[in-house]
């Protein structure tokens, strides 16, 4: 049954990853360490190396990361310039369990190529002779430190719905948020009832958002993968150990592997907790740093009675 989940990973060349190299990975697996040490960069390449199943798919990965950087300043440009975010990726490498991916661009002569590899499948095109049509798979979600957009979470919907568990969506929301009654799409915007009236997502602050997106985006990445950018955003730390119950026991159901990032040392704590109260073994805290003499990133893991360990006696999490 998980067959598909990503153990071990080597990226070459891709924005801070000279030649990183990581393994362990389960289920759940959160990512922690100091801002601009690579969280987010790592899970984009986890990203890439999963989605590049053939052409198309591996194109769009490439421009879904750069767009995922910067999808706020492209809301004011009149359309997006898919063969930059895509040669933005040049000279990637990345290699995992599940897949081998890397993408080169050749420039001779006045000639420029791309240079494909997935697996051990080459491929060279004239960039001339690309069609940049790029590829989707609805079963590998990434959300964000934006979030989901209303389109987004109601074609994630559609899986809840398929499943017919929009009562154990509502349930879980009532647990976030007691006020909340139910959960509905209602001329085409995701609507909370809350007081016997509908108030959209927008109105009901950037955890309910949150959740609303992890949840419908688990069901929607049923045997496929879930990537959460700061998956404590908007959300208070009092909820945090409701979301990650919410996190592990969906995962497991739905055999969806999971990669979050955080920064927080609450988020930290609470994964810990519900990792300990649930006995679960295929979870671990992985912390990202870089070494001191040679500015090279590594990262560690550590399983629910280490990371308790050091969070109660070392204090030694976020790379400090």
């Amino acid at each position: 049954m998980t067959e598909h989940f990503i153990q071990n990973i080597h990226i070459k060349d891709f924005k801070c990853f000279a030649d990183f190299k990581a393994e362990g990975f389960a289920r759940v697996n959160l990512i922690g360490g100091k801002n601009n040490v690579g969280k987010t960069a790592f899970m984009e390449a986890c990203f890439v190396n999963v989605y590049a199943q053939d052409i198309k798919n591996f194109a769009g990965a490439l421009s879904n990361i750069k767009y995922m950087r910067e999808n706020l300043n492209l809301l004011f440009e009149i359309e997006n310039n898919t063969q930059q975010f895509i040669e933005q990726s040049n000279h990637i490498f990345v290699k995992s369990n599940i897949n081998l991916s890397s993408f080169n661009i050749e420039d001779k002569d006045g000639v420029k190529k791309y240079i494909l590899e997935i697996n051990n499948y080459t491929i060279e095109i004239n960039v001339n002779e690309f069609s940049f049509e790029l590829g989707y798979l609805s079963y590998i979600k990434f959300i964000d430190n934006f979030g989901l957009t209303n389109n987004e979470i109601i074609s994630n919907y559609s899986a809840v719905q398929k499943k017919d568990k929009e009562a154990s969506l509502n349930a879980i929301l009532n647990e976030f948020d007691p006020s909340i009654e139910v959960f509905k799409i209602i001329d085409e915007k995701p609507q909370c009832k809350i007081n016997g009236k509908y108030l959209e997502l927008t109105e009901l602050g950037d955890g309910v958002r949150h959740l609303v997106s992890i949840v419908t985006s688990l069901y929607a990445a049923e045997n496929g993968y879930l990537f959460i950018d700061e998956m404590d955003n908007g959300v208070h730390y009092s909820v945090l150990d409701e979301l990650w119950h919410t996190i592990f026991v969906l995962s497991e159901q739905l055999n969806a592997q999971v990669f979050a990032t955080t920064h927080s040392k609450e988020c930290i704590e609470s994964f810990n907790r519900v990792q300990q109260d649930l006995k679960d073994e295929q979870s671990f805290y992985f912390e990202m740093a870089k070494n001191i003499k040679t500015n090279a990133i590594f990262m560690r893991d550590l399983d629910s009675e280490q990371l308790a360990y050091e969070l109660t006696h070392q204090g030694k999490y976020r790379g400090e």
